[in-house]
């Protein structure tokens, strides 16, 4: 395994904390993290994306949708059985499993629903007004006077 070191990347940039402790999240990952449930995430708009899960065998009770300080998390358990059932092949599988998705800033969930064994989870990103570009007008040889747009009396 191999290790890099962000320190320099912490002294060049501000405000990137968030992307070099992703990176190191991501690169110290543990390699043998169970690929169930299997997911799919796809981009439905420009701004839209939707996260599938393959849940058979779970009901809309069962799951839950969390979502908690930039981390997305689906959890389902299943109910206890009100009497044991016998099988002759279970290719269902039904065990519980927690699965977590980092969410980049501004990103919220709009809606999740559960149909024909999959759970959908629809994502938005909504860039605050502030952060949008915009133009800045330039002035021709005259100095810009700042105005006062209003002033508070103490």
């Amino acid at each position: 395994m191999r290790s890099y070191d962000f320190s320099p990347l912490y002294r060049a940039t501000v405000g990137f904390d968030r992307i070099a402790d992703l990176m190191d999240r991501a690169l110290s990952a543990d390699v043998a993290q169970s690929a169930y449930p299997p997911y799919n995430i796809e981009k439905t708009a420009e701004n839209g994306y939707r996260i599938s899960i393959a849940v058979a065998g779970f009901s809309a009770d069962e799951l839950s949708v969390e979502v908690k300080e930039g981390a997305l998390t689906v959890a389902a358990r299943k109910a206890a059985a009100e009497a044991p059932k016998t099988y002759l092949h279970r290719g269902i599988a039904t065990r519980a499993f927690e699965r977590r998705f980092a969410l980049a800033d501004h990103v919220r969930v709009a809606a999740a629903s559960h149909a024909d064994g999959m759970l959908h989870i629809d994502l938005v990103r909504e860039v605050p007004e502030a952060l949008k570009p915009r133009r800045i007008e330039i002035g021709r040889g005259q100095q810009v006077e700042a105005k006062a747009i209003e002033t508070i009396e103490a």
